[in-house]
């Protein structure tokens, strides 16, 4: 067979420059494609050595919550590459997102995910899609941080970093000048959250200036993807916060065809893991998935180390593979002459190495950049005057509603600072409120200094918990204010 002679040819040549490469097989599905792309890879001389390393769900099980042995933290230390099948989560409390904690820990702040048509062979919404999401990786909601405050109430803090901003612009910037692209535009919902998106949105408007020859513009996201979907030609490079951006990718990935012809490459400035977008699919049979996208994932890696020749040459087969009618189940349709398997998909590609697609063109795959920039982060100097004004008393009640409420907050002795507002579920409800808005036992109330003349200490927000405890209410969170340069660093209600 064509992948048992590729494996023995890869076993025979091992080349004095391969690259060591921490190999995880993964779950599901993910076992079966890494083979078949493994053996695409030997049969095109990639020069890679596998280094073979467990996670996933069987680690999960075993009591490790993050999915990854320490083993596995050795290899991925001493290779800095990760080439991943899909790996399954178990469902239920205390499981993390070994993707998160991978991407996390290694510091691997840009996700990058090109997401191209292959019109007339792979139907498609729009035979003109080419794009490349270019997805904050490490931040925003994603940073896990949950807790339940109330019976009713429970939150997600969303985190945004003026580096984390920088970074990752700075890296869509760069991958537009560097591989030819024409446009970068950045997607933030910043007219609802005007201190987290509002922080991406400045950053790119401070960046864009230093790109005069790359179009940019910016976007509010409900629009943006509203758009993209019904105008993706409108689009080269976007750059997004981590939760848009994976949305997004993965409504582009559908629009191109197939979520299985999608990868990814997840970049920092010391590591790099590679993996194809979509998730492990325990329930599907053998010898029925697309490896497409894991391959995909593989290129990017292959290009990512420098070996661009053989990038090219597997790249122009999967391509003639896909152009000669040859499809898994996924891409089936009227252009298909024969629906074909895993494993026969990959003999096929491996049969065409040398070859060259027509109606594509013989392509050369660009891949992504490395995350080492030649422009690093500056530090920011922090701002000139940072002031504490006040504190939001987050409190869970249930007596009465917010009138009654701020009658017995205002008896307080909290002598200095005054309560200025109540809010519920982040609608002011007091002063002023409406009789229609529906409050649950989830309470802010923003208590500030009537002087401003001076700041306040922690010693003066310790008495007003103080007073508020001895009052009998429920203290669940707490949020200090501060002004910066006498700019309010928080936000207003909704309503004030």
């Amino acid at each position: 067979m064509v992948i048992e002679e590729a494996l023995q040819q890869n076993s025979k040549a091992k080349h004095k420059s391969a690259t060591r490469v921490t190999v995880i097989p993964g779950d599901g599905i993910g076992p079966e494609i890494m083979g078949s792309v493994l053996t695409i890879l030997a049969a095109a001389r990639a020069g890679i050595d596998a280094e073979f390393a467990e996670a996933g769900e069987q680690v999960y099980l075993a009591g490790q919550t993050s999915g990854i042995p320490a083993e596995t933290w050795n290899s991925i230390r001493e290779t800095g590459l990760v080439l991943k099948g899909p790996i399954t989560t178990p469902q239920g409390g205390g499981y993390k997102s070994l993707n998160v904690t991978l991407r996390k820990t290694l510091g691997l702040y840009a996700n990058v995910r090109p997401c191209r048509a292959y019109v007339p062979y792979v139907p498609a919404m729009n035979p003109d899609i080419d794009v490349v999401i270019v997805r904050e990786n490490e931040e925003d909601l994603y940073a896990g941080i949950e807790h339940r405050q109330t019976a009713d109430v429970t939150q997600c803090l969303k985190l945004i970093t003026r580096k984390g901003c920088e970074r990752i612009v700075r890296y869509a910037f760069e991958y537009a000048a560097q591989r030819g692209r024409k446009k970068v535009t950045c997607m933030t919902k910043d007219n609802i959250m005007k201190l987290t998106d509002g922080l991406f949105h400045r950053v790119f408007d401070e960046i864009r200036a230093e790109y005069p020859n790359v179009d940019s513009n910016h976007q509010i996201i409900d629009f943006g993807m509203a758009n993209f979907v019904a105008r993706p030609t409108q689009y080269d490079v976007i750059v997004l916060p981590n939760l848009y951006g994976d949305i997004l990718s993965d409504v582009a990935a559908e629009m191109t065809g197939s979520v299985g012809m999608g990868g990814s490459a997840n970049l920092g400035p010391k590591s790099a893991v590679f993996e194809a977008i979509h998730g492990s699919a325990p329930g599907l049979a053998r010898d029925i998935a697309n490896p497409s996208g894991l391959l995909m994932a593989a290129l990017e890696m292959i290009s990512y180390i420098g070996k661009v020749d053989v990038t090219r040459t597997i790249h122009n087969a999967w391509l003639k593979t896909l152009e000669d009618g040859i499809h898994t189940a996924d891409i089936f349709s009227e252009m298909t002459t024969q629906r074909v398997g895993t494993m026969q998909f990959t003999k096929s590609v491996i049969e065409r190495l040398g070859d060259a697609p027509v109606t594509f063109g013989r392509v050369q795959f660009a891949g992504c950049i490395r995350a080492e920039l030649e422009h690093p982060v500056e530090e920011k100097a922090p701002p000139d005057v940072k002031k504490l004004v006040g504190m939001d008393v987050f409190l869970d009640w249930t007596d009465a509603g917010p009138n009654e409420l701020a009658e017995r907050l205002q008896v307080l002795k909290t002598p200095g600072f005054a309560l200025k507002m109540i809010t519920n579920r982040g609608v002011k409800v007091w002063p002023n409120g409406h009789e229609d808005t529906v409050c649950t036992d989830h309470w802010r109330c923003r208590f500030q200094m009537t002087d401003n003349s001076g700041a306040a200490t922690g010693v003066d927000l310790v008495k007003i918990l103080a007073a508020v405890a001895d009052a009998g209410f429920e203290c669940i969170k707490t949020e200090n204010l501060y002004t910066f340069n006498d700019v309010p660093g928080f936000a207003l209600a909704q309503g004030q």
